[in-house]
């Protein structure tokens, strides 16, 4: 019954940038802690960013830290991931996700495409 919908992937050169944007239902568990996951092609899904939605608190994988920002509009549940430098390592399907389950994520969005070219 949680929805995340995702918008802002695309295609883009090395050293580009792309915002992504998740708009999210109302759902207790999402009003605590919203994150990014993302999936390249061959390779397991892997956490990107994660925000306590409460005090701001945030976390970065270290492959994307110093270039990525995660926050949220916790009034209109709105969670964002601007994304800088981009690499083409960074190509991936990129998810919004929300909700602490087994140590990661508990709900994904539908994903949203990134790719990065040379």
């Amino acid at each position: 019954h949680l929805q995340l919908v995702e918008s802002g992937g695309g295609s883009v050169q090395a050293g580009g940038s792309l915002r992504l944007s998740c708009v999210a239902s109302r759902y207790e568990c999402a009003s605590y802690y919203m994150g990014w996951s993302r999936q390249a092609p061959g390779k397991k899904r892997e956490f990107v960013a994660d925000i306590d939605s409460m005090d701001g608190t945030t976390q970065y994988a270290d492959s994307v830290k110093g270039r990525f920002t995660i926050s949220k509009d916790n009034e209109k549940n709105i969670l964002s991931l601007q994304m800088n430098d981009l690499k083409p390592e960074d190509t991936a399907v990129y998810y919004c996700a929300a909700c602490r389950h087994n140590g990661g994520f508990g709900y994904w969005g539908q994903g949203t495409q990134v790719t990065v070219s040379s």
